[in-house]
């Protein structure tokens, strides 16, 4: 693998723990980077205001996926406002810097949470 990525960014991209789909989602998001290809889809459990569960589906490269399984487990316990505060360099330091060519995967994660937390609406 490239030593420029933390071994916490490895350990996510090689074992991600929140890849998949959840079904009858409260909340669905999807964000695309033409430039790169990379395409992330987060799918959210929102019960009483507070993100219950957390998934993600992406196509895309190591720091992609490594980043969209990080703001996975960030979510979940979080409520709808918290969530909305995150940020790609939160997500960045949480695996430990991605290198910098690299940090729009993160962003990616942003905007996809974003278009989801958009989408959702309260019964």
């Amino acid at each position: 693998m490239d030593k420029e990525y933390s071994e916490e960014t490895i350990d996510r991209f090689q074992d991600p723990e929140y890849s998949g789909e959840i079904e009858n989602a409260d909340a669905v998001g999807k964000a695309g980077n033409p430039s790169c290809g990379d395409v992330l889809k987060v799918f959210l459990k929102i019960e009483d205001n507070v993100i219950k569960k957390a998934r993600f589906k992406t196509y895309g490269c190591i720091a992609a996926i490594a980043s969209s399984d990080e703001l996975c487990e960030m979510l979940e316990g979080k409520t709808v406002e918290e969530a909305r505060k995150i940020t790609g360099k939160d997500i960045s330091q949480e695996l430990g810097e991605l290198p910098p060519v690299k940090y729009h995967c993160s962003v990616l994660g942003t905007e996809a949470l974003k278009d989801a937390l958009d989408n959702y609406k309260e019964e």
